[in-house]
Parts: C-alpha cells; sequence; structure tokens
C-alpha cells in the first residue's frame, strides 16, 4: 500500500505504508538516536508529533513489553528509511509492524528520510499528515496547515496519570533476571526516601532509577495541588518529562512557587522549563528542537561533558532568568541553556533525560545529586 508524507508548506515525500492504515496529523520532528526506538514510541514526550527516524534500520529487533517506556505508544505517526516485516531478537514478542499496527500508529517507509531531516532543519519543524489516502494531496496539505500549533497547547495534563499510584521497586530486572541499571551508590541499607513525582508524561526509567537510590515514589496527577503533595510529607518533590508548551502550564508554574523552599525538587525536560518559568523566566520555541541519544553537554561545576538523551521543542532563555539562578549546564550545540539551580533554595532541574534508557548513562549522577540534597534537607 503506498503512502505519504505532506508538510504544510507542501514538500511531499512518497513511500509504502506500514503499520495501522490510518491517517494522523502532527508536528514532525526528527530523532537522531541510533537504537531504542520502542523507548521512543512509547515516550509520552512525543504525544502529538510525527517522528523521522535518522538510522535507516527501524524495527530490526522488534518489540518487547520490557522496553516500553509507557503502556503504549505516544507518537502521532513514523517516518523511516527501512522498516523491517520481521525481528532478530531472543527478546522480541511481536514485531515492530504488528505492534504499532495494534496500537493504532501509521508508518511511512522507504522515503529519503535524509532530505525530510534536511528540510526540517533548513525550514523548522512544521506540522505534517501520514496518509495512505493519495489521491488528494491539496487536501492533506491543507489538513496539515489547519492543525493546531503545539505552541500554546497543554498536552502534559492529556497524558498524564488520572489517579496516583506508588512505585517503590517495581519492574527492577528483565525476563533474564538480570538488572535493568547499575547499582546505586544507595544501599538496601540507606534510610528510604519518600518523593512525588509530578507526572506530566513520566517515563518509567525514571520511576525506576528513583527506585534505585532507595526511593519510594507516588506518582501524582500533573495538576495536584502543592498543599495536597506537601499533606503526604515528601522528603522531596520531582517534575518529570512531557509533551507541548510549558508556557500555558500555570497550574504546575504556582505549585513550584508554592513548593519552593518547602521541600528539595528535580526538574528535568518540560520539568526544567517549568521551573525557569516558575522563578521569573521565559520559554521560547527552538527551531528544530533536540531529540536523539547523542548531545554533548557541559556540566559548568565540574568542567565535565556529558553525552545526553534529549527530547524537547522549547528552551528557557538563560537572559530572562533572575540573579538568583545560576545556570549549571550549556548544549555544546548550540549553546543553549541545557540545566539550572536556585542559590539558595534546593531546586535543579536539565534539559535532557539523565534516565536514558537505553543510555547515554553520563548523566544518571543527577539522580544521586537529588538524594544527597533530600538527605542534606533533613538534617
Amino acid at each position: 500500500m503506498q503512502a505519504v508524507l505532506a508538510l504544510e508548506d507542501g514538500r511531499l515525500f512518497r513511500g509504502k505504508a506500514y503499520g495501522s492504515p490510518v491517517e494522523r496529523v502532527g508536528e514532525v520532528v526528527f530523532n537522531t538516536s541510533l537504537t531504542g526506538y520502542q523507548e521512543i514510541f512509547t515516550d509520552p514526550s512525543y504525544a502529538g508529533q510525527i517522528v523521522v527516524l535518522t538510522n535507516p534500520h527501524i524495527g530490526n529487533y522488534g518489540t518487547t513489553p520490557s522496553d516500553g517506556e509507557s503502556s503504549k505508544p505516544y507518537i502521532e505517526g513514523l517516518a523511516v528509511r527501512e522498516f523491517s516485516p520481521i525481528s532478530s531478537n531472543w527478546r522480541s514478542t511481536e514485531v515492530a509492524d504488528e505492534y504499532l499496527e495494534r496500537n493504532g500508529v501509521p508508518v511511512i517507509a522507504e522515503i529519503d528520510t535524509r532530505a525530510v531531516v534536511r528540510h526540517l532543519r533548513a525550514n523548522g519543524v512544521m506540522r505534517g499528515v501520514i496518509s495512505t489516502n493519495i489521491g488528494d494531496i491539496d487536501a492533506l496539505v491543507a489538513k496539515a496547515r489547519a492543525h493546531k500549533k503545539m505552541d500554546g497547547t497543554d498536552l502534559a495534563s492529556v497524558v498524564s496519570t488520572k489517579q496516583s499510584y506508588t512505585w517503590d521497586s517495581a519492574e527492577p530486572k528483565n525476563e533474564t533476571g538480570d538488572a535493568l541499571l547499575p547499582d546505586s551508590d544507595a544501599n538496601a541499607s540507606s534510610e528510604p526516601m519518600h518523593v512525588v513525582a509530578y507526572d506530566f508524561g513520566i517515563k518509567q526509567n525514571i520511576l525506576r532509577m528513583l527506585a534505585r537510590e532507595n526511593c519510594k515514589v507516588t506518582v501524582v496527577p500533573a495538576k495536584t495541588p502543592a498543599a495536597d503533595v506537601l499533606a503526604m510529607n515528601p522528603d522531596g518533590v520531582f517534575f518529570s518529562n512531557g509533551p507541548g508548551d510549558p508556557e500555558p502550564l500555570d497550574y504546575a508554574q504556582q505549585n513550584i512557587r508554592d513548593l519552593q523552599g518547602k521541600t528539595p525538587m528535580f526538574g528535568i525536560c518540560l520539568g526544567h522549563q517549568l521551573f525557569g518559568l516558575a522563578l521569573g523566566g521565559k520559554t521560547y520555541k527552538l527551531k528544530f528542537g533536540h531529540h536523539g541519544g547523542n548531545h554533548p553537554i557541559k556540566n559548568l561545576d565540574t568542567g565535565k561533558v556529558e553525552i545526553t538523551s534529549q527530547n524537547h521543542n522549547f528552551n528557557v532563555d538563560p537572559k530572562s532568568l533572575p540573579d538568583d539562578v545560576a545556570v549549571t549546564h550549556v548544549n555544546l550545540n548550540d549553546d543553549t541553556l541545557a540545566g539550572l539551580k536556585h542559590k539558595t533554595d534546593p531546586m535543579f532541574s536539565v534539559q535532557y533525560h539523565p534516565e536514558a534508557s537505553p543510555g547515554p548513562h553520563d548523566s544518571h549522577y543527577l539522580f544521586r545529586d537529588f538524594r544527597k540534597m533530600m538527605e542534606e534537607w533533613k538534617k
């Protein structure tokens, strides 16, 4: 079956259809990761987006429930160069084509993904449509142009959990019994910490990482009032990644201000952007975002460079931050802000995924830093 990826500026990419034969509209972004396509499919931060993968071979190792970052795919659609109809991996329980078809995600393959990426880099991310209805291209382009932009859209409350739940040591091992992550400095004899995590689209490996630091995690919906969180008597509060524009999330920004100085706080990605806004800064949309597992970040405190996993479309403007906020990390690709901390209150955040699953693991230390901050606060 033939398919087409139609962008809002009229650029077309024709290929073959895989996955579900449905029509989907979304903002088209590209990801440069070499592995981990299932983690990308199931990352709630990709809600509302069609993802172009630059690695030319996708689907080779199939899918398995152990690799999911949530219970289902959140991408609107997938565009790849070659999409394998079979899997060659003893861990695979379902080929990628069947997995995406079962979950209602369309795939267009056998297109020039390098040309797509070059087009997006030159012109910026734009809305697009994946469809097998290739008879009326003008209608598809019009549909892309009419689709609501991500700017000003609150998607976090859409993907967030509807009810609170507890995570302490769930899924610490894979099906062979091997540990998914290296052991932390925190061991079973250390004092357990209670962390309340705001779910704006939280990934399961974040929960695993917190559990590795001997934390019992209570995950709460995005709009949970700060007063309710404080009533849980947490040792710290975590603000997760998530999709969409951080600016319309007034409720989250107010919660951060209400919690500031009352408990240690750690934020990543969307959580980081919300920290910036709550502290008096401003955010802006990047031309084509940061999506991939190979982004170099410099830690300004240590001088070390970390290779990081990233997935975001918005960024905090460092020039807008007040004097009581310090920049801690910088993206070496484009000098954008990648981390901040408050100079007096116990709170810090980063604009990338330190829990990266799969790798790189350069930034795992941030979870240990969060635990140390909670320990210091309790003294």
